[in-house]
C-alpha cells in the first residue's frame, strides 16, 4: 500500500509540473499573467502589514524569491496528497487538483495592473487546471490493475492495493509523456524570456543638465558606504513579483485627470528632451533605525514640472497617483512635484546607464524628500493629477500615511555594530540623511558621556546622505555608542522610538561594541 501511495504522490507532483509549465508557456506566449505570479501577488495584496513588513526586514531582496518559493511549495504538497489518495479516492484527488486551478484562475481572473480581455488572461491558468487534473487521471489510471477489487466503492476507482502487478509498459508511457510536456512548457517559458530584453537601449543622451562635480564627499574607510551607491547593491523593494520587462519603443506615459490638456508622452519624446542630473539619495519607509534601504546614485532625467505646466493642473488639485505598468498607485503632493527648487524627475537613467530592469526600466520618478512609497513610482506607465481625498493609493490603503516627508537619520557603521575590536585609536563612522533639508551636524555619544561634534563630509548636498566621522580613543571594556544628527534647518533628530508605520521609523541608532584588552 505504502508504494502505491509514494508513486500516487509522484504522479500528482508530476502532474502539477505538467499543468505549470504549459500555463508558464501560454503566458509567454500570449503575454498572459503567469498563475504563479498572480496567485503571489494576490497574497502580497492581502497579506497582514506586520506580516509584509517581517518579510522586507528578514527576506530583504530575496522576499519575492521566497514567496514564489512558498506558492510552489504549496502547490506541491497540495498535489503529492491528491495524488496518494488519489490511489483509493478518485474523486477527492480531482477535487482537490481542481481547487487549485480554481485559485490560479481566480487569481488572473483579477490581479492588479493586468490588461486585455479577461477570458484571455484566463487562459493559461484554465490549461493548468485541465492539463494538471486531465494528468492526474491518467497517471493513477495507469497504476490500476486489469481486475480492480470486487468491493470497490461505487464511483471510486482503486489502485492495484493488493491486486497484482502494475501495468508497466502504461505506467511508464503515462509518466514519460507528462514529465515531457511539463519540460517542453518550461523550455518555451525560457526560450520567451530569452527575448525579453529587445527594445532595451544602450545608451542616454549626455545631460543638458548635468550635477555638479562631486568633490570629497568619501572619507575612503574601509567598511563605510560609498557616496554613490553601485547599481548592483542599491536596494530593492517593491510588489513585483516578476520584474516588469517593457520595450522602451511602445513605452507611454499619460498625463490626465484635473488638467486642462491631457498628454501622452513616448521614450524617445522623453530622451529628446532637455534632461538633467541630479544625485538623491532613496529612502525606503520600511527602513528601521539603522537599517539599509537606502541608497545614493545620480539620476538622469526631465523634470516633472514641465510636463505637469504643459497639462495645466487645474485650481484645488494638491495631489498625483502615479501607477505602474503592474497596477502599484502612489500618491504624491503636486507641490513636490511643481516645486522648482525641488528636481523631481522621471529618470530613464541611473549612475550613467539606462534605468535597470529592476529599478524601473525604462522610467521611474525620483522625488528628493520623499519615502519611495508616496513618490518613487518604478514602470511609471500613467501620471493622474487629483486630489488625496479622492482616492487610495497602495500603501495607505493598508494603513500608511498619505505624505510622507522622510525622517532626520543617522547610522553607525564604523567600528562594525557587535564586533570586537582593539583598545587605542578608533575611527566612529556612518552616514546621515535629511533628505532636501541636509546635514548640518551629526553627534556621537559614547556610554552616558557628553555629546562629541563629528567631523562631516565636505559636500553637502541636501538631497544625498553625508558622511560623517568621529576619533575615539577606545578604552577596554563594552561600550554603548550612540549618534543623532541636525537637518538643514536646525531641527535635531527625535530620540523617541517609532516603528516604521505608518510615516516611517524614528530613534537613535545605537550599537554596542566591544572592545578587547
Amino acid at each position: 500500500m505504502a508504494r502505491f501511495r509514494l508513486l500516487g504522490a509522484a504522479a500528482g507532483l508530476l502532474a502539477a509540473a505538467a499543468g505549470l509549465g504549459v500555463a508558464e508557456a501560454l503566458a509567454a506566449l500570449i503575454t498572459a499573467p503567469s498563475p504563479v505570479v498572480a496567485v503571489g501577488t494576490w497574497a502580497i495584496d492581502t497579506s497582514p502589514q506586520g506580516l509584509t513588513n517581517w518579510a522586507i526586514e528578514h527576506f530583504r531582496a530575496n522576499d519575492k524569491k521566497v514567496l514564489v518559493s512558498g506558492v510552489l511549495a504549496t502547490i506541491a504538497v497540495i498535489a503529492a496528497v491528491a495524488g496518494a489518495v488519489g490511489v483509493t479516492a478518485r474523486r477527492v484527488a480531482i477535487g482537490l487538483s481542481t481547487a487549485v486551478g480554481a485559485v490560479g484562475v481566480l487569481a488572473v481572473a483579477t490581479v492588479r495592473g493586468a490588461t486585455g480581455s479577461p477570458l484571455v488572461r484566463i487562459v493559461p491558468a484554465v490549461a493548468a487546471l485541465a492539463v494538471s487534473t486531465g494528468s492526474l487521471l491518467w497517471l493513477l489510471a495507469s497504476m490500476r490493475t486489469p481486475q480492480p477489487p470486487a468491493d470497490a466503492p461505487a464511483g471510486d476507482q482503486p489502485g492495484a492495493v493488493g491486486a497484482g502487478p502494475l501495468g508497466r509498459r502504461e505506467f511508464v508511457r503515462a509518466f514519460s509523456t507528462v514529465g515531457a510536456v511539463a519540460v517542453a512548457g518550461g523550455l518555451v517559458r525560457e526560450i520567451g524570456r530569452s527575448g525579453d530584453r529587445i527594445g532595451v537601449v544602450s545608451a542616454l543622451p549626455p545631460a543638458a543638465g548635468p550635477a555638479p562635480t562631486v568633490r570629497n564627499a568619501d572619507f575612503a574607510l574601509p567598511g563605510l558606504s560609498r557616496y554613490f551607491t553601485s547599481n548592483a547593491d542599491f536596494y530593492r523593494v517593491d510588489t513585483a513579483i516578476v520584474v516588469p520587462v517593457l520595450d522602451a519603443g511602445n513605452w507611454r506615459l499619460r498625463i490626465d485627470g484635473m488638467v486642462s490638456n491631457p498628454l501622452t508622452i513616448t521614450y524617445e519624446q522623453l530622451l529628446a528632451s532637455r534632461l538633467i542630473e541630479r544625485d538623491v539619495t532613496l529612502t525606503c519607509v520600511s527602513n528601521e533605525v539603522g537599517g539599509d534601504l537606502i541608497g545614493n546614485a545620480r539620476w538622469l532625467g526631465l523634470p516633472i514640472r514641465e510636463l505637469l505646466a504643459a497639462a495645466g493642473p487645474k485650481p484645488g488639485a494638491d495631489a498625483v497617483r502615479s501607477m505602474s505598468v503592474d497596477g502599484w498607485t502612489a500618491g504624491t503632493p503636486l507641490s513636490a512635484l511643481t516645486d522648482p527648487g525641488r528636481d523631481a524627475i522621471l529618470a530613464v537613467g541611473m549612475n550613467g546607464v539606462p534605468l535597470p530592469a529592476e529599478h524601473g526600466y525604462p522610467v521611474r520618478m525620483v522625488v528628493p524628500g520623499l519615502y519611495g512609497f508616496v513618490s518613487a513610482t518604478k514602470w511609471v506607465t500613467h501620471l493622474e493629477v487629483t486630489r488625496f481625498d479622492a482616492f487610495e493609493a497602495y500603501w495607505t490603503k493598508r494603513g500608511w500615511a498619505a505624505r510622507a516627508p522622510i525622517k532626520t537619520e543617522a547610522r553607525l557603521e564604523l567600528p562594525v555594530p557587535y564586533t570586537e575590536i582593539r583598545p587605542g585609536p578608533t575611527t566612529i563612522a556612518g552616514v546621515a540623511w535629511a533628505q532636501h533639508r541636509g546635514i548640518s551636524k551629526v553627534e556621537v555619544q559614547v556610554d552616558s558621556q557628553p555629546w562629541r561634534t563629528a567631523s562631516l563630509a565636505p559636500w553637502n548636498n541636501p538631497d544625498t546622505w553625508r558622511q560623517w566621522r568621529l576619533d575615539w580613543d577606545a578604552p577596554q571594556g563594552s561600550h554603548a555608542l550612540t549618534v543623532r544628527a541636525t537637518d538643514g534647518t536646525g531641527a535635531v533628530q527625535t530620540e523617541t522610538n517609532a516603528a516604521p508605520v505608518p510615516d516611517g521609523a524614528s530613534g537613535y541608532h545605537s550599537v554596542i561594541s566591544q572592545v578587547l584588552r
